[in-house]
């Protein structure tokens, strides 16, 4: 039986590392970060995706949650990850408590740590137009790092990240646990 799983790129390696550890027979195939920062981009590249993968592999997956595409996901009829954003995936309950606790939390993973000059700084623009930080960011009111795996390097690059726009940064250890066990179910449903 050939799987293809269609990996969110903020997600891929740890797709990648889990499936290999796990020993799953499944090729990865991962959509592009970026198009987090236009969604309605998302659902139409991933269903092009698994239109030719179709004619290659017996099972298609979606290692996506619904990262903003408003359920555009689900209407590809593809299992997928449960959760709204990749650090639901990650950190469910811990994440609905710190919403709770204060709504104007903006999460970083591990990948949007060490890639936020890139996937968020450049992408909006606010190297070139630092003046709409604000209008981005102004109603968050905190940083939480989910770590996947807490290193020197990503907490270094996590602190950047919440300097860069201004809030205080919160470290939470979480692990890849909510990935993988949702890997699982979407892998064993295919």
């Amino acid at each position: 039986m050939s799987t293809a799983v269609i990996a969110c790129g903020a997600l891929a390696v740890h797709v990648r590392e889990i499936a290999r550890r796990r020993e799953w027979e499944v090729d990865i195939f991962p959509v592009p970060a970026p198009l987090h920062n236009r969604p309605e981009l998302i659902a139409p590249q991933v269903s092009r995706l698994a239109d030719e993968l179709r004619g290659r592999y017996e099972h298609v997956a979606l290692a996506y949650a619904d990262c903003g595409t408003y359920g555009a996901l689900d209407e590809l009829d593809l299992e997928r990850l449960r959760g709204d954003h990749c650090y639901d995936v990650f950190a469910r309950a811990e994440v609905r408590e710190l919403m709770a606790e204060e709504p104007g939390t903006y999460f970083l993973t591990d990948f949007l740590a060490r890639t936020f000059e890139h996937t968020v700084i450049r992408e909006l623009g606010l190297d070139r137009h630092p003046e709409l930080r604000d209008d981005y960011f102004g109603s968050y009111r905190r940083v939480v790092w989910l770590a996947q795996r807490r290193t020197a390097a990503t907490e270094k690059a996590a602190r950047r990240a919440a300097e860069r726009i201004g809030l205080p940064l919160e470290v939470r250890e979480v692990g890849e646990g909510g990935l993988e066990r949702e890997l699982e179910r979407v892998v064993a449903s295919v």
